[in-house]
């Protein structure tokens, strides 16, 4: 894993970036940065933040984040539980900034 990096989180269809630590969950690091993503259990079980990871790499904070195995095959991935490894780019159509 890539503990102490920092990686570039790319929110598409806004095109916002953040800056999210390897060890940190993507939807805190998305918080911090001001980006909101859906969310509402952040323990990896209601799917509210399921979105579609288009490129990189994440490693989970859970052992079985609630994603089946098709929408592993496509992509999908929670934020609330996922840190990423490389540079992330996300797509999240609800997105949206903080006020």
């Amino acid at each position: 894993m890539s503990e102490g990096r920092k990686f570039t989180v790319t929110v598409r269809p806004h095109g916002w970036q953040f800056e999210a630590d390897a060890g940190r969950p993507l939807l805190a690091s998305a918080l911090a940065a001001g980006v909101i993503l859906p969310s509402s259990c952040r323990n990896g079980t209601c799917r509210a933040c399921l979105c579609l990871m288009e490129s990189g790499q994440v490693h989970y904070t859970i052992e079985w984040p609630g994603l089946s195995a098709d929408e592993k095959r496509e992509g999908c991935i929670l934020p609330c539980v996922a840190c990423p490894d490389s540079d992330v780019v996300i797509n999240s159509r609800f997105a949206r900034r903080s006020e």
